[in-house]
């Protein structure tokens, strides 16, 4: 039984991973690798279609196995049936009868279209088990998928190569290991059905003709495996130009941008930058598909001569009577059977070769590592419903590839059930920060602290369940409202009376009341055609009803009220009392009048915390809050008065 499946040791990937031959003498072990390379991914793909369902191996195999042996049997029976007809022809011209010889006839034909029936049986089971395997392995492969993003942190989707490799396997989730699997069986019944023929074959005389039909597939093996090798890299190199052709595309058809796209006349812009990209990118593989096509076309004219060549000669021993007419068409079908094989046999073997090749990019990204890594054998678990205390000390951050500090050196400590508030202009780490503290990133530098111990060492499944957030681009998923609403503390049962109070304390019962189908009403028109779509302050009153939904210890509001107007957002923000009793509770917010009600406010500047107090204490110091809070605040009352 093969082993469990799981993303493979980087190391044996890194040492496959060697540059060419320099010199003749390097060419056996860059061979080795070569193979060693192919065979690992090849034996990726096969526990691949193991997970997904054992039987899916072993009835292909069965079926390639008689795919292979019955063509050989119908040629059998089709030499005998022409031996037995010339034979009651001659017999017939000269007045003789045969004793048998039309029972013989019957039964020869009834083998051959016996022999025409299973083949064509096989070849229908066998598209059947095709279809069925292909949308089981997709769906395998893209199960892996979901579950290995799901394993990896923010990090990685912060880092544009990342993105390189979730397309590339994406790209080839659906269809690639099974087709992959079902050529590796084609070459199985395509082998046994070469070796029959070739046995068959051998009994012409002379043998080195035989021979020739092999000797000249060499060329085309070459030619396809070079060509395969080629398009893959460039495949690869191109990566970028794929991706910005399903982003222009995507533009033109993105529901939520169609109406900017329109409004300014931006179309004819991304089509022509589509088809500036494509061109670009189609220029370089129809060089490799024109350059391909001139050796196969050549090397076809020149196998063509060489067979017809030994057609003369089988021809040539019919005529002379040393073999039988029946044996004719035998030899005749297993040379044209024999050289269709083994076209079969090299370009279903390119096939898999560049299929292992495009396999490797669903291996990389299965091997994508984690930076948010859990705490041990023996994690700790938080202490839940109450307040908590948590401290930086000392943090810094840089995101992956960039030397630059979001957060530089920053030390302050949040006490049980207190309420701060971070202030600062646009890129000041605001939002960094809060990522930091729910440990969706690890600080590159310094330690944030949890009720006195490193937030590392937490359960990071029970660590998250701590938090009630609202996400400044907080989600708008395309389900009920009901289900938007309890996605807040999905892992409870869905509480109707807990939803009903979230909706009113978030102030979105009013408008939920007036939809079709009030809490079951589908929002978003994706997938019905009754769905509902709602105004960017509606689905930010919904993802307020999601935080008073969670049963959370820390409650982070980053931007909680931005698209809302001031009534709503004050109205909003006596709800908040409410739900921050008892509660260690952090607001990110640009309207600093939220401030003047917080225990304790913490002032950024490019990464750096500058100012720390309470609204009077920063007010009476006159720094950069002061600043803000005074432009801010004229800013207001001249709106007003005007």
């Amino acid at each position: 039984m093969p082993p469990p499946m799981g993303p493979p040791p980087s190391a044996q990937l890194e040492k496959l991973k060697e540059k060419r031959p320099e010199s003749i003498k390097e060419i056996p072990g860059y061979l080795k690798r070569l193979f060693g390379k192919f065979f690992f991914r090849l034996s990726y793909i096969f526990r691949l279609v193991w997970e997904t369902k054992p039987w899916i191996l072993f009835a292909m195999l069965l079926l390639s196995v008689l795919s292979g042996v019955l063509p050989v049997c119908q040629a059998y029976a089709g030499s005998f049936l022409l031996t037995r007809l010339a034979e009651g022809f001659t017999a017939a011209s000269i007045g003789e009868q045969v004793q048998g010889l039309w029972q013989k006839i019957v039964w020869l034909l009834v083998l051959q279209f016996i022999c025409i029936f299973l083949i064509s049986l096989v070849n229908n089971i066998r598209s059947l088990v095709t279809r069925i395997a292909g949308e089981l392995v997709a769906n395998h492969v893209k199960e892996k998928i979901m579950i290995k993003a799901r394993e990896l942190d923010i990090a990685s989707f912060d880092k544009p190569d990342f993105y390189g490799r979730l397309e590339n396997a994406t790209r080839e989730a659906d269809h690639r290991p099974i087709q992959i699997i079902n050529s590796v069986f084609t070459l199985i019944s395509t082998v046994i059905t070469i070796c029959s023929y070739f046995v068959i074959l051998s009994q012409v005389k002379p043998v080195w003709a035989s021979v020739l039909v092999i000797a000249l597939s060499i060329p085309g093996a070459v030619v396809s495996f070079v060509y395969r090798k080629r398009n893959f890299r460039y495949m690869r190199h191109r990566s970028k130009d794929r991706r910005m052709l399903t982003y222009f595309s995507n533009v033109l058809t993105d529901k939520d941008l169609i109406k900017e796209i329109r409004i300014f006349g931006l179309s004819e812009h991304f089509t022509k930058r589509y088809k500036e990209v494509f061109l670009r990118y189609f220029k370089g593989l129809k060089s490799l598909f024109m350059k391909e096509g001139a050796w196969n076309i050549a090397l076809s004219l020149v196998s063509s001569a060489a067979n017809c060549v030994l057609f003369l000669i089988i021809g040539k021993q019919v005529f002379e009577g040393k073999i039988d007419i029946g044996n004719y068409s035998l030899y005749t079908g297993a040379l044209n059977s024999t050289a269709s094989g083994i076209a079969t046999f090299i370009s279903t073997t390119a096939t898999v070769y560049e299929g292992t090749l495009f396999i490797d990019n669903l291996i990389t990204f299965m091997k994508e590592k984690r930076t948010v890594r859990e705490a041990g054998e023996c994690p700790r678990e938080p202490v839940r419903n109450s307040g908590h205390r948590i401290e930086f000390r000392n943090v810094s951050f840089s995101y992956p590839g960039s030397p630059k500090k979001v957060i530089d050196n920053i030390s302050f400590v949040i006490e049980q059930g207190e309420t701060v508030v971070l202030v600062g202009l646009n890129g000041a780490g605001k939002t960094t920060l809060i990522k930091l503290l729910t440990r969706l990133y690890d600080p590159t530098e310094g330690v944030i602290l949890l009720d006195g111990f490193d937030i590392r060492e937490y359960d990071t499944e029970k660590l998250y369940s701590l938090y009630g957030i609202i996400f400044q681009d907080f989600g708008k998923y395309a389900v009920s409202v009901r289900e938007n609403i309890t996605f807040g503390n999905i892992k409870k049962d869905a509480d109707n009376d807990r939803v009903v109070m979230s909706a009113r304390k978030s102030s979105s019962e009013q408008f939920i009341e007036k939809l079709p189908e009030k809490y079951d009403t589908p929002l978003m028109r994706y997938f019905e055609d009754n769905g509902t779509e709602l105004s960017i302050g509606q689905w930010q009153k919904l993802s307020i009803a999601r935080a008073f939904y969670s049963d959370s210890d820390i409650l982070i509001l980053d931007e909680p009220t931005a698209s809302l107007d001031a009534i709503a957002e004050q109205e909003i923000y006596n709800r908040f009392d409410e739900l921050r009793i008892n509660r260690t509770t952090i607001f990110v917010s640009h309207r600093l009048s939220s401030a003047t009600v917080a225990d304790k406010i913490l002032v950024l500047e490019q990464g750096r915390l500058i100012e720390e107090g309470n609204h009077r204490e920063l007010m009476e110091k006159q720094g950069r809050y002061y600043e803000l809070f005074s432009t801010q605040a004229k800013r207001y009352i001249s709106e007003y008065a005007s």
